[in-house]
């Protein structure tokens, strides 16, 4: 069995993309391991060696774990070459149609925020003349 990566050259950009994003996610619990063991000690080590020996051998491991995933296991290999295979094939928007979806999505938020924000003063108005509620 070799040891080298499994059908290398295909879905190079979905298994970089996975692989970063499965470093980021080690990262991260390799940062909260290391929040979790800052006043633990053992023996004479000091708690920040603890803490740097954990989260280095969870980087380690969690580093086989992710090189076996995304570069040697054939069938989610197979399955990340299929998916770029078929990214390949979508029909993405233009330029000026994600500009005028996000100018639209930007523009109704505010309507519906300055609309809420009216309701809310008319709501608060009528209740005060109401007596329901106090002026402040």
């Amino acid at each position: 069995m070799s040891v080298g990566i499994y059908k290398q050259g295909q879905g190079y950009w979905v298994r970089l993309m996975s692989a970063i994003g499965f470093g980021l996610l080690v990262m991260m619990g390799a940062v909260w391991i290391w929040d979790q063991l800052g006043g633990v000690r053992i023996g004479e080590v000091e708690p920040v060696y603890v803490q740097g020996g954990v989260a280095v051998s969870v980087v380690a491991v969690c580093g086989l774990i992710g090189f076996h995933l995304i570069g040697r296991r054939a069938k989610l290999v197979e399955f990340m070459i299929a998916t770029e295979g078929e990214m390949r094939k979508v029909n993405w928007s233009t330029r000026r149609e994600i500009v005028g979806s996000t100018i639209l999505v930007i523009l109704l938020t505010l309507f519906i925020a300055i609309f809420c924000q009216i309701a809310d003063l008319a709501f608060s108005a009528f209740f005060q003349w109401a007596d329901v509620l106090q002026s402040v």
